[in-house]
C-alpha cells in the first residue's frame, strides 16, 4: 500500500511539472507573439487558428491533410522501423544471448534496445542515405511530388528487404504470401522478380525470413552455454550435490568463457556481417 501511494505521489508530481512547463512555454510563446495577435486569453496560450491555415480553401485543406498524414506517419514510425529494417534480427539475437547466459536482467533491456537501435542505424545508413538524397531532399526542394518521393523511398526499402531474403535463401516465404495473394500456385518455371512482388507480400516475407535467421543464429549461440550447463550438472551429480542448482555454479564459468572469447565482439560482428549491404 505504501508503495502504491509513493508511485501515485511521484506521478502527480511529474504531472504537475509537465503542466507547469507547458503553461510556462505557452506563456512565453504568447508574449513573443502578442504583437501578431496569436492569443486572446489571460494565460497567453497561443491560438492554433492564428498559426495554421484555415481549411476553407484548397491550399488550407491540402495543408491540413498533410499535417494529418505527417502525424499518422510519426505514430507508425516504430512499426516501420521494426518491420522493414534489420532491427528484428538484431534484437532477437541479443535477447537470446542474454537468455543463454542466464544472467536474468543483465544487460538491462534498455541497453539491449539501445544497442539494437544503433546497430540498425549503422546497417541501414547506406539505404537511408540514398532515400535522403533521391527522395527526401528533392521533395523538400520541390522537384518531386509527395507520391514520387514515397515511391522512391519504398523502392530502396524494398530492395534492401529483397536482398536480405535472397541472401538467407528464404524465398519459400515469398512464394507462400504471393500464392495467397494471387490465389494460385507458382509454376516451377515461373520467374519471380522484385517487380512482381507487391509490398504487402514482401514485408511479411521479410519478417518471417528475419525471424528464421535470428533463431538460427540464437541456436548457434546457445550451444556453448548449453555444453557448460551439461558439464557442470554432470560434475555435481557425480559429487552427490543434487540439491545445488547447476545454473548457480555454471554462471561464473559462462561469464569467464564469454569474456575470454571476446563474446560481444564476436556476436556483434556476426550480426553485422550477416546482412548484405545494398
Amino acid at each position: 500500500m505504501h508503495r502504491e501511494h509513493g508511485c501515485s505521489g511521484s506521478g502527480r508530481l511529474c504531472l504537475l511539472v509537465v503542466l507547469a512547463t507547458l503553461l510556462f512555454s505557452a506563456s512565453a510563446y504568447g508574449q513573443s507573439s502578442q504583437s501578431a495577435g496569436a492569443f486572446d486569453n489571460a494565460l497567453g496560450i497561443p491560438d492554433a487558428r492564428a498559426i495554421l491555415p484555415k481549411a476553407d480553401t484548397a491550399d488550407g485543406v491540402s495543408a491540413t491533410l498533410q499535417i494529418v498524414v505527417l502525424l499518422t506517419v510519426l505514430t507508425l514510425v516504430p512499426s516501420i522501423l521494426i518491420m522493414t529494417t534489420c532491427f528484428t534480427r538484431i534484437m532477437i539475437v541479443l535477447a537470446l544471448l542474454r537468455q543463454a547466459m542466464a544472467t536474468q536482467q543483465l544487460p538491462p533491456g534498455q541497453i539491449i534496445l539501445g544497442l539494437s537501435l544503433f546497430l540498425t542505424v549503422l546497417v541501414m545508413t547506406p539505404t537511408w542515405s540514398r532515400v535522403n538524397e533521391q527522395a527526401v531532399t528533392p521533395y523538400l526542394e520541390g522537384t518531386l511530388s509527395q507520391r514520387q518521393a514515397l515511391e522512391i523511398a519504398a523502392d530502396h526499402l524494398r530492395e534492401f528487404m529483397y536482398v536480405q531474403i535472397e541472401a538467407a535463401d528464404n524465398f519459400e516465404d515469398v512464394y507462400l504470401f504471393l500464392e495467397y495473394r494471387l490465389q494460385r500456385p507458382i509454376e516451377p518455371d515461373e520467374t519471380v522478380t522484385l517487380d512482381r512482388i507487391p509490398t504487402t507480400v514482401l514485408i511479411p516475407a521479410f519478417i518471417i525470413s528475419e525471424l528464421k535467421t535470428a533463431f538460427i543464429m540464437g541456436f548457434r549461440i546457445y550451444l556453448p552455454f548449453l555444453v557448460i550447463d551439461m558439464v557442470i550438472a554432470s560434475i555435481l551429480i557425480s559429487m552427490g550435490m543434487m540439491m545445488l542448482p547447476p545454473v548457480l555454479i555454471s554462471l561464473p564459468f559462462k561469464l569467464l568463457l564469454f569474456v575470454m572469447a571476446d563474446g560481444w565482439h564476436l556476436v556483434v560482428q556476426s550480426l553485422l556481417y550477416s546482412f548484405v549491404i545494398t
